[in-house]
C-alpha cells in the first residue's frame, strides 16, 4: 500500500510526533496489546504546531493493523473528528469518544493510549480492582481512577461522567473494557501502559497460585518519589531511545 509522505507537508515538529506516534502504534502492536483495529492511541498537537484555537489530534486510520501504520498515514482531526488533511483513510468516531474527552478535560494529557488486552481486561471484570501485589502495582495505584461500563462508548453523554472519574489519575480503568492511560507526552505514556499492562498480568498469574502478600500502603504514598529516581526525573524519555532504536532494528518503515 503506497502512502504519499506528509514529510515535507507538515511542520518539522508534527513530523516528529507523527514518527513518535507511529513507533507507539508499532510497539502496543510488537508487545501484544493491540486488539485487530480495534483501539486508539491519540497525540494532541501543540496549538503552535496546529495553528488553531481547538484541539487537533492525531490518530490511526481505521482499518489499518498497528503493525502497517506509518508516520503520513495517521489521520489529523479536530475536536469533533473532522479530518484536517484530506486522507483516503476513515476514522472511527465511536472509538473517538473516550479520547477527546479524555484530552478536553486534561490540559496536560499529550497523549491518550487504549488497550483491550486480555490481562487488562480481566482485571478491570475483578471486583477487587487492581490489587497491591507488586511493584508495578504500585505506579499504577498512586495515581488510579475506576470507569463504569455503559456499553459500547459511542455516546457523547457519556463523556461528563468518564472526565469526572477520571479527574487528575493518570491510569484509569474501564470495567469490563480495558486500559487507559494519560501521559504528558507518548514516551510517558507508553512508559505507563507498559506498567498497567504488566501490572494485571501479574496480578492474574498470582491470582492463579496460593495467598497473596499486599504491599505496605505507605509505600504506595511514597511512589512518586521512586519513579523520578528511577528515570532521573525523565519519565518515559528515559527508556523511549531504547524503544526507538529497538525497532529501527526491527522496522523502520513507521518513519515513512
Amino acid at each position: 500500500m503506497h502512502i504519499p509522505s506528509l514529510k515535507e507537508v507538515v511542520s518539522a515538529e508534527e513530523w516528529q510526533l507523527r514518527c513518535d506516534l507511529a513507533a507507539c502504534y508499532r510497539l502496543v502492536a510488537l508487545y501484544g496489546w493491540s486488539d485487530l483495529v480495534f483501539t486508539h492511541i491519540t497525540a494532541k498537537l501543540p496549538a503552535s504546531v496546529s495553528g488553531s484555537a481547538g484541539h487537533q489530534f492525531l490518530i490511526n486510520p481505521y482499518g489499518l493493523m498497528f503493525d502497517e501504520i506509518t508516520a503520513s498515514s495517521l489521520v489529523k482531526v479536530d475536536s469533533q473528528c473532522n479530518k484536517v488533511i484530506a486522507s483516503p483513510f476513515p476514522v472511527n468516531p465511536a472509538g473517538f469518544v473516550i479520547h477527546s474527552a479524555v484530552h478536553a478535560a486534561r490540559e496536560d494529557a499529550g497523549c491518550v493510549l487504549h488497550t483491550h488486552t486480555r490481562a487488562g481486561v480481566a482485571v478491570s471484570a475483578q471486583k477487587c480492582g487492581v490489587l497491591p501485589i507488586s511493584q508495578q502495582s504500585t505506579f499504577v495505584l498512586a495515581s488510579l481512577a475506576y470507569h463504569a461500563y455503559e456499553g459500547v462508548a459511542f455516546k457523547e453523554e457519556e463523556k461528563p461522567r468518564l472526565q469526572a472519574h477520571l479527574g487528575r489519575a493518570n491510569f484509569l480503568m474501564l470495567r469490563n473494557h480495558g486500559l487507559l492511560v494519560a501521559g504528558k507526552t507518548i514516551a510517558d505514556a507508553f512508559l505507563s501502559m507498559y506498567t498497567f499492562e504488566n501490572t494485571c498480568r501479574i496480578q492474574i498469574d498470582a491470582q492463579a497460585g496460593g495467598d497473596l502478600t499486599e504491599v505496605n500502603p505507605q509505600i504506595i504514598q511514597g511512589v512518586s518519589e521512586a519513579m523520578r529516581v528511577q528515570t532521573g526525573g525523565m519519565g518515559g524519555a528515559f527508556v523511549w531511545p531504547s524503544l526507538i532504536r529497538k525497532l529501527d532494528k526491527l522496522d523502520a518503515s513507521y518513519r515513512d
